[in-house]
This record gives structure tokens, C-alpha cells and sequence, in this order.
């Protein structure tokens, strides 16, 4: 399965920042609640509309936002 496409960007959502499915929360928001320690059974329940491989697409977008090359300036 493809997480990545369970991210949606559209200007009139949040402005414009990575969203899950078109929903009012953002990749960043459910990356908060795990880095802050909550686990994904308690993030569950508390948005019962998200689905657990909407917590992976948020990991799996912040996993390839974070793979880039760095260049080094001689």
C-alpha cells in the first residue's frame, strides 16, 4: 500500500499544508501527539475518523520529507 496517497495538500484545506484524506487535521498535527508521546491506540480514539494507516502515512511523509541530500559548499 501506498501510504503517501492518503496525503492530501489543497489550498483551501488548512492553508495548503499536508492534510490527511482532505480532513481538517494535518501530518504535523498527528507527528506532534506521537513525538509527545501518545500512542497511536489513544490517537485513535481520540479522532475516531482517522484509521491507523493514516498514522503511517504521516510517518511514512515525514520519512521522505527528511531524506534529502545535503550539499556541501567548498
Amino acid at each position: 500500500m501506498n501510504y503517501l496517497d492518503r496525503i492530501t495538500v489543497n489550498p483551501e484545506v488548512c492553508g495548503g499544508r499536508p492534510c490527511i484524506r482532505g480532513l481538517r487535521i494535518r501530518v504535523k498535527d498527528i507527528l506532534d501527539m506521537l513525538a509527545a508521546g501518545e500512542g497511536k491506540e489513544d490517537i485513535l480514539h481520540d479522532y475516531p475518523y482517522l484509521e491507523e494507516e493514516d498514522i503511517k502515512a504521516a510517518l511514512t511523509y515525514a520519512a521522505v520529507q527528511a531524506d534529502h541530500p545535503v550539499m556541501r559548499v567548498a
